[in-house]
């Protein structure tokens, strides 16, 4: 049988950028060679497309200045062009740039220039935050007609967006916690409006994020009036629209941070939860990725009925928010005596190293890192079938 060809892009322009690498080395180490072929396909974080030996570069973290990919320009560039059923799609340098689709006969294109096109039947996309899982590549995979894992435009954009995403789960009936949002230009403008409009809805300790983001990047916890400025200041600097959390458990202590791993399309199912035990105040980018210490406890010491409860509310958040593929839900547990259980938000391309979180709660689950890598890409070969069925004129 012919061997799927499989495209896994990696790097990108965010802030997420050095976890996307180690996330695609995991990925490229143990995916089955005998069933696939693998193109990695590397994005610089100037935003340069870049493939071949250039990704590998770039994967090994190595300075690469390659020509790169020039909308509209085929035939001065490098293999960046993505092939399917004779149409490419040309990726520009920056996204701010003009996208420019061009169609020509597959052979034409061979002919002329062979080392500038590449041909993949998916898209393993390993990039993390800002431009990888906000719906932004996803739109122009859709354009391509691609197969591609994960989430569509919809999902992805929403699954970013703290504060959207919080009014999909209230309209589920989803527990979440007390919050207020407001826009960065707003508290430019009239910043003690906004400190009152906080303080009179929540009470302290509050975490200030920004609205879209990843990795727990820019979020910082206030304690108080005094350090709540700073703390917006802070997330200011990476989104225009802000978010304010009512910290779980208030002054009693911390609250339990639990994980559930989602994997399918219309069927989705969860696996078993895990909890994170951060070694700082809560589970920041430093807590994450730099020190050592965090513990993951898989599966996490609940009861039963709390267990089922969590893997429900998690199907229901991938539900809500319109994901695909796959999804990492993570919830906030009440320390008090009650033990609620609030969902906190959904990571609809979470961190994929073999020791990441959501590799470990499905290998905990019973599914092994090559087979998750399998049933990924079965998934979104499956998902762009579906959408294939549909007419998109009379």
């Amino acid at each position: 049988m012919k061997k799927i060809r499989v495209g896994i892009l990696f790097g990108g322009r965010s802030g997420e950028h050095e976890v996307s690498l180690l996330s695609a080395a995991s990925v490229l180490h143990a995916i089955d060679r005998k069933k696939y072929d693998v193109i990695p396909i590397g994005i610089t974080k100037e935003g340069r497309w870049v493939t071949a030996s250039h990704a590998e570069r770039l994967l090994a973290g190595e300075e690469s200045h390659p020509k790169h990919l020039r909308a509209g320009d085929p035939q001065a560039t490098s293999a960046a062009a993505v092939l399917r059923r004779g149409e490419s799609v040309l990726v520009p340098p920056v996204p701010s740039q003009a996208l420019v689709p061009f169609e020509r006969e597959a052979s034409a294109i061979a002919s002329s220039a062979p080392d500038h096109v590449l041909s993949v039947d998916v898209i393993f996309p390993v990039l993390h935050g800002t431009f990888g899982e906000d719906g932004t590549i996803q739109g122009l995979f859709e354009l391509a007609g691609l197969a591609y894992v994960g989430s569509g435009v919809l999902g992805s954009a929403t699954g970013m967006d703290k504060d959207v995403m919080k009014r999909l789960f209230a309209s589920a009936k989803l527990p979440i916690v007390r919050h207020v949002t407001f826009l960065r230009g707003e508290w430019e403008q009239a910043p003690r409006k906004v400190r009152d409009r906080i303080e009179s809805a929540l009470r302290y300790p509050v975490f200030v994020k920004p609205a879209n983001l990843g990795s727990s990047v820019g979020i910082s916890k206030a304690h108080s009036s005094k350090e709540l400025g700073t703390a917006i200041e802070t997330a200011a600097q990476f989104d225009r629209k802000i978010v304010v959390e009512e910290g779980v458990g208030g002054k009693r202590g911390k609250a339990r941070e639990l994980e559930v791993a989602v994997l399918g399309n219309d069927s989705p199912e969860a696996s078993v939860v895990g909890e994170v035990t951060p070694v700082r105040e809560f589970y920041d980018y430093e807590a994450k990725y730099l020190s050592e210490g965090s513990g993951l406890t898989v599966p996490a010491r609940l009861t039963r009925a709390q267990t089922t409860q969590v893997r429900q509310m998690a199907i229901a958040a991938f539900r809500a928010c319109d994901c695909a593929g796959l999804a990492r839900v993570d919830f906030l547990m009440d320390p008090g005596p009650r033990a609620r259980i609030f969902v906190n938000e959904i990571n609809t391309l979470p961190g994929f190293t073999s020791i990441s979180m959501y590799p470990r709660l499905w290998a905990a689950s019973g599914v092994s890192y090559p087979k998750l890598i399998d049933r990924l890409i079965r998934l979104a070969l499956e998902r762009r079938a579906e959408q294939d069925r549909n007419r998109y004129s009379l």
